[in-house]
């Protein structure tokens, strides 16, 4: 379970990275880095404080997270890159936070 939470945490802070490096430039910067990257930063303070609920909102964002990046996948190439790499984090997210349940229904030990 202390592997997943820290694998979790470790994968919202790649993200809020990788938003900010995305966005860099941007006319409205401030504004994107408080849309897409602090809400990764404010949900891996309360999974590394272990708040029940952090990895389950975790992983609700990450559908989001993971929508936006395959629209801008599509629709911009020169994104794309940034996109690729959101939609993997995003998917290792929702599997980080589901790992534990995962474990405890088949058997596995962590």
């Amino acid at each position: 379970m202390e592997r997943s939470r820290l694998v979790l945490a470790g994968l919202l802070q790649l993200l809020a990275v990788l938003y900010a490096v995305w966005f860099y430039g941007d006319r409205q910067y401030t504004l994107a880095l408080l849309v897409f990257a602090l809400p990764p930063i404010l949900l891996m303070i309360g999974v590394m404080a272990r708040r029940r609920t952090a990895a389950f909102w975790a992983g609700v964002f990450a559908l989001f997270w993971f929508s936006h990046a395959v629209m801008v996948a599509w629709a911009d190439p020169v994104k794309a890159p940034f996109a690729w790499a959101g939609i993997v984090l995003s998917v290792g997210i929702v599997l980080a936070t589901s790992w534990p349940a995962f474990a405890k229904r088949f058997g596995s030990r962590e």
